[in-house]
């Protein structure tokens, strides 16, 4: 092996452990850190967690299996575990129904700002920064924050909820969508430019079909994290299932504590499985 070649590689090397080791030193410098300033104990957690496995024990229902197929009036049988189903699950679909329509509109206006956003899509500086600084602001504002501030204003109910999801998602959307859209090929588009293809036709023919499939796949991957989310945002009043779950909580309904997280797992389970298929049928062609 040629010695120079042997001795530049042993520098690189050399140079690239020692970055690795001081890069980790800082992270565990910067981890002990932030949990002594939090307080943070492991022995707490040690200590508390089987407080927590006691809780997770008590909203197991009591179910006895001679009993199960029973009336809605007979302990242990399934009737009598999921007797608020007729309550729960329109809740259930209000949550979804929150999820979807804050995830399109999101989506179509965040398709928009982001073509405006872009490095590459010739839109003037002042735009871009203009809607790079709003979507920065969107973003940063968490939902709760929002769906807060929104129940203050509009009342208890799906509207503030919507319009929480649907401002967060805009802001975390346009920065995925004009990130990819930088990181596109600029030769087609250089090609229909050549042709005489005006702004607008560059952008749909030239640039669009590049990243379609990587939008496609940010959607459905936050439609899934806006049911989560709305489940949450319920707590403080926001609509959907997650006001049904403070309450059972608040009430000591254990049983009931337990349907209706199931019926939040089942739900995100469903739209897990049907966003991978829609996803893989758009974006590969799948039949």
């Amino acid at each position: 092996m040629n010695p120079d070649f042997e001795h530049y590689y042993q520098q690189i090397r050399g140079r690239q452990t020692r970055d690795s080791l001081l890069w980790s030193l800082m992270l565990v410098l910067l981890y002990l850190g932030a949990g002594h300033i939090a307080e943070f104990n492991p022995r707490t957690i040690l200590v508390a967690f089987p407080h927590f496995l006691d809780y997770l024990s008590e909203t197991l229902p009591v179910l006895h299996w001679k009993l199960l197929l029973a009336d809605g009036h007979t302990q242990g049988s399934l009737a009598y575990w999921g007797y608020r189903l007729p309550i729960q699950l329109p809740l259930i679909w209000e949550t979804v129904q929150l999820a979807v329509a804050s995830t399109v509109f999101s989506v179509m206006v965040a398709t928009v700002l982001a073509f405006l956003a872009a490095n590459n899509t010739q839109s003037p500086p002042g735009v871009r920064f203009t809607v790079r600084t709003l979507v920065a602001f969107l973003r940063t504002m968490p939902e709760l924050a929002w769906a807060v501030m929104f129940v203050m204003a509009f009342g208890i109910g799906a509207i503030p909820g919507f319009l929480a999801l649907a401002l967060h998602t805009v802001g975390s959307l346009t920065k995925l969508f004009y990130e990819a859209i930088e990181t596109a090929s600029g030769k087609p588009v250089r090609g229909l430019a050549a042709c005489g293809a005006s702004v607008l036709q560059r952008m749909r023919f030239g640039m669009w079909p590049q990243v379609k499939p990587v939008f496609l796949s940010y959607s459905f991957m936050r439609l899934e994290i806006n049911f989560r989310q709305s489940t949450i945002l319920g707590l403080v009043g926001a609509g959907g299932i997650g006001q049904e779950l403070m309450t059972n909580i608040k009430l000591d309904r254990y049983d009931q504590v337990s349907m209706t997280m199931l019926q939040i797992v089942l739900v995100v389970f469903v739209l897990d499985a049907l966003s991978g298929k829609l996803r893989r049928r758009v974006v590969e062609g799948e039949k």
